[in-house]
């Protein structure tokens, strides 16, 4: 069965790191739409947009091109993208998958959801860039989001990294109820993704608020670029 997959990046990510994995399900016979999302292109002005345009633009995008049976996949922050998403396609939808992504709760962002030393790293690069944008420290990069791989790898994928707004980070979306959206919803987790760190931010803890079991892939947070084969069969599964 050919399915159409609409693939949505975390932050810092454009369409571009999605080439491995979209490759992979286009080989297998599948569509692959794999956007850049508004405020993350290169060159882009960080202020320009909002979540919720973000949002908008995903709806606007499957609707456009009558997009149908969709697979509506979010990446880390792409899970506050797709849940927002997802009421307003739900006709639309085929299934919906979050891999290593944020599950938003009421009134809680993204900031709300990680480590303190990561919303005050965000805040302090946010303030000092002039335009309310966080860019992705090297190293910090290295040992959490791609320790599995090479460093001359990791450097080549972190330049191609863009400044994230920060708007972004500090804007809830309303809870998703898989029940209500009628559905099917899965959580793929990368089991060696540290980018959140084990225990009470993990990433694990996510798949509880869908009331699913994660499904496995290989990798770290990166695995679309470390481990795409893996992670593919995973998506697949899912």
């Amino acid at each position: 069965m050919t399915d159409t997959y609409v693939l949505i990046t975390g932050a810092w990510h454009g369409g571009w790191a999605w080439r491995p994995v979209a490759q992979r399900l286009r080989a297998l016979g599948h569509r692959v739409v794999t956007p850049t999302l508004p405020g993350l292109h290169d060159g882009a002005d960080p202020t320009a947009h909002t979540l919720a345009d973000v949002i908008d633009y995903v709806v606007d995008l499957v609707e456009r091109a009558d997009l149908r049976d969709v697979s509506l996949l979010g990446h880390s922050w792409g899970g506050y993208v797709i849940t927002g998403a997802a009421p307003r396609l739900a006709p639309r939808l085929r299934r919906l998958l979050y891999w290593s992504a944020f599950v938003p709760a009421e009134g809680r962002t993204l900031n709300d959801e990680v480590p303190p030393h990561y919303v005050e790293l965000f805040n302090t690069l946010a303030e000092a860039s002039g335009n309310n944008s966080v860019t992705m420290p090297f190293e910090v990069w290295q040992g959490a989001f791609m320790q599995d791989a090479p460093e001359p790898v990791q450097r080549v994928v972190h330049e191609l990294l863009v400044p994230q707004p920060l708007q972004y980070f500090t804007t809830p979306v309303d809870p998703l109820d898989p029940a209500a959206l009628g559905v099917p919803t899965s959580y793929v987790l990368s089991v060696d993704d540290i980018a959140l760190p084990p225990g009470e931010y993990a990433w694990d803890r996510f798949a509880g608020r869908l009331g699913v079991e994660p499904i496995l892939a290989p990798g770290s947070h990166e695995a679309c670029f470390t481990q795409p084969a893996g992670l593919v069969e995973s998506i697949l599964k899912a």
